[in-house]
């Protein structure tokens, strides 16, 4: 449980502003379409120019999945009805079918930093003794997922282009997640259909492809940073504690203000895992009037790439370490 004192004060955050979200929503919705359309014209002129708007292209359709990610935790929406719809609608674009991501990020949200409940919606992390444990091909299958080209660029493309078109994902009972993958994928045709029959296939992949590939490796990238940073925090089931995962598993990236706008504030991490209920536009308010949160697990953008080789929990020192720290320490 959240530490009641923390939990109260946070608690004065957390009901969303209509006329917010809608301007959020709107605005953000505006700008993506509009860099598509000024993609889709710059591809008479070069394709290098193509590329360059593919970049703030990608960073509105990562605005767009925090409001979906806020709709799925109950913070962007008073009725849940609106927020289920809005979020479903927006998962189409963002490659992620609503209800099994809602569903599956509340398992993490759940269970973050407890080794017994890894799995769902994380980032695969083992052991020391558990890759010990394993035989070389076992090892080598973690070190290539583990690779940051594999991390960042093959696995995120896998993940949202052709593992959430796949309903079998889900267990059977999980009904209403599989249907939201069905559904998803049923309105994505369409929506490549109609693109393809408007602009020509040829141009759709020109202009798509590289913006919506290029969001998948931003996600992937600052799911990451959240959770697998030093100090950060891992224990088993019988000592963890959900504040203490929070406040200690969970980062704050501090971005410039730019990235911190594009990315719907969703570096200020430690807080939203808090408390889930607040929404993106009010967590930077959360920072300023309670200065000691700014302080904690505090991450910015050259210390973020420090984290890139941590890749195993040392439960003997109690951190992360790298492949080639094993390697020293093995008897």
């Amino acid at each position: 449980m959240v530490n009641p004192g923390l939990a109260a004060i946070l608690a004065r955050y957390k009901d969303p502003s209509l006329p917010r979200s809608i301007w959020q929503l709107a605005s953000s919705a505006v700008l993506l379409v509009g860099t598509w359309v000024l993609m889709y014209l710059s591809l008479r002129v070069s394709y290098w120019l193509t590329l360059a708007l593919a970049v703030p292209a990608a960073f509105f359709l990562i605005r767009l999945f925090i409001i979906q990610h806020d709709c799925g935790h109950g913070a962007f929406f008073k009725s849940p009805k609106v927020a289920d719809a809005v979020g479903s609608i927006i998962g189409v674009f963002t490659l992620t079918p609503y209800h099994y991501w809602k569903k599956t990020h509340a398992m993490h949200h759940a269970t973050s930093g407890n080794l017994e409940h890894r799995g769902f919606g994380d980032i695969c992390t083992l052991t020391v003794d558990e890759y010990l444990a394993r035989g070389w091909w076992g090892r080598l299958k973690y070190r290539l997922y583990r690779h940051p080209v594999i991390l960042f660029v093959v696995g995120p493309a896998f993940q949202f282009v052709i593992k959430h078109r796949i309903p079998t994902i889900v267990p059977r009972a999980w009904k209403r997640e599989r249907f939201s993958i069905v559904w998803t994928d049923v309105v994505l045709a369409g929506f490549v259909a109609t693109m393809v029959l408007t602009v020509g296939l040829k141009a759709f992949l020109l202009v798509h492809l590289p913006f919506q590939l290029l969001s998948c490796s931003l996600g992937v990238w600052l799911f990451y940073v959240q959770h697998q940073f030093e100090p950060t925090y891992w224990e088993h089931d019988e000592q963890w504690r959900y504040d203490e995962a929070a406040l200690q598993g969970s980062s704050y990236y501090q971005l410039p203000a730019p990235l911190q706008w594009l990315t719907g504030n969703i570096g200020i991490h430690h807080v939203h895992h808090l408390n889930a209920r607040i929404p993106n536009y009010r967590l930077p308010r959360v920072l300023r009037e309670n200065p000691e949160l700014g302080q904690c697990n505090r991450l910015t953008l050259w210390e973020s790439i420090k984290c890139i080789p941590l890749a195993l929990w040392d439960e003997r020192e109690r951190k992360l370490v790298g492949f080639g720290k094993v390697k020293k320490n093995r008897v």
